[in-house]
């Protein structure tokens, strides 16, 4: 495995602590012995029929957001993006506190004496031109670890098509004009998507860093809990903290997305730089990507598609992994999961899954491999999910699946 060391020495330093409330001011963050690190992210995609928002829409709203971080830091910032618009997107104003959310329960207030004006550049305003994305200034609000943050955006004359992710499992509020300091929004509309926020990252200590998990819709947690924190990347960030290891987790799943053709989505070897390789602070790569490119290639003539093969994802595999080490990246395969049962994955799909997971496990070519297929197929029923993990559609894990996907990743690959 190839190994490289982080010179990096330092502590950060304790801020003043409010009743309620963490505060660190600038002067108390040591530049030297802390870094910017990915603590969440959402994968860009382009809006379409499935996400637009419900009245009042985004012609005169304000959308308030919570994010569920892994690691905490001293300072936040946050990424807003325009990726997929095709016009300059105006945001007048935004704002972050922390969240009242307790538990699974959704909710839309916010803590108390948290709530922070963002600016851009010094300004409360931005806009992000067409294809663009913006980081915010750093914000002076300490964050625990797995903080659920409320992010508020003011929004007029939104573009037509608008960058967001609608695999949230998490739910977005929407209130008519400019609220973006309500200490909550009650009758506000609710939607199941993020929009235009696709990252934050909190200033850590200088020994901290980020794995990033590629994925499909089982990355995105599909058939988990809404609200509920249960994607199997959610595990295994409390995993690593409960092992006092001080890594963001980073989910870059979509729904339906492959490694060779674009669906739901861009491609994977397409979107690899933006949602990857440029994420703050990333040292590690999880692929768990294909079974997707497999499934759609038994009915590839009828999409008037080529069919994917085992060699043609194999060599998929060998191009994000040679992308990742000219970063100087640790690139991890995940064997792909059990499917059979849903039609989806026909029987004649499983010799082919089989040849690729045999290549993940025994060609070197990742840093190291881990075997979900192993960790969750049914030893009584080959081929399928264990009846406990299963999410209901022999495809997609539940809460448990993923906690078992976590529980068989070993915390020692993110060793310092």
């Amino acid at each position: 495995m190839r190994l490289r060391s982080l010179l990096l020495a330092g502590a950060l330093l304790v801020p003043t602590i409010v009743p309620g409330v963490v505060h660190a001011a600038p002067q108390d963050v040591d530049q030297f012995t802390t870094q910017w690190v990915g603590s969440w992210m959402a994968s860009a995609q382009a809006g379409g029929a499935d996400s637009t928002p419900p009245a009042p829409g985004f012609t005169d709203a304000t959308l308030r957001q919570v994010v569920h971080l892994t690691l905490g830091g001293a300072r936040v910032r946050f990424r807003l993006s325009n990726a997929f618009g095709t016009a300059p997107l105006t945001i007048p104003g935004a704002h972050v506190a922390l969240s009242a959310k307790e538990g699974k329960t959704p909710s839309a207030a916010i803590r108390a004496g948290s709530d922070h004006a963002l600016t851009f550049n010094g300004q409360a305003s931005v806009t992000i031109p067409a294809g663009g994305m913006v980081w915010s200034d750093p914000v002076d609000l300490a964050v625990p670890d797995m903080a659920d943050l409320a992010v508020s955006l003011r929004l007029k004359d939104v573009p037509a098509t608008v960058t967001g992710h609608p695999g949230s499992r998490a739910t977005s509020y929407i209130a008519s004009g400019d609220a973006l300091d309500a200490a909550d929004l009650p009758g506000a509309a609710t939607v199941t998507h993020w929009y235009i926020l696709t990252g934050v990252d909190v200033q850590a200590p200088a020994t901290a860093n980020a794995v990033v998990v590629l994925g499909d819709s089982i990355t995105d947690g599909r058939d988990s809990t809404t609200d509920g924190n249960g994607r199997w990347t959610d595990a295994l960030a409390r995993n690593l903290l409960r092992g006092k290891s001080p890594v963001g987790v980073l989910n870059a799943g979509i729904g339906g997305n492959r490694l060779l053709l674009d669906g739901i989505g861009p491609r994977a070897l397409d979107r690899l730089d933006r949602d990857v390789l440029d994420q703050t602070a990333v040292r590690w790569v999880i692929v768990l990507e294909g079974i997707n490119d497999l499934a759609t290639a038994l009915k590839a003539a009828e999409r008037k598609e080529v069919a994917a093969t085992p060699e043609a994802i194999i060599d998929a595999y060998r191009q994000i992994i040679a992308r990742a080490h000219a970063r100087g990246l640790l690139v991890y395969g995940a064997t792909i999961l059990p499917c059979q049962g849903i039609g989806y994955c026909a029987p004649a799909m499983e010799p082919n899954r089989q040849k690729v997971n045999a290549w993940i496990r025994g060609s070197g070519a990742f840093d190291a491999v881990i075997d979900l297929d192993r960790t969750l197929e049914d030893p009584k029923n080959p081929g399928h999910l264990l009846p406990e993990a299963d999410g209901g559609d022999h495809l997609h894990p539940g809460d448990t699946g993923y906690r078992l996907m976590a529980e068989g990743t070993d915390l020692a690959l993110f060793a310092r």
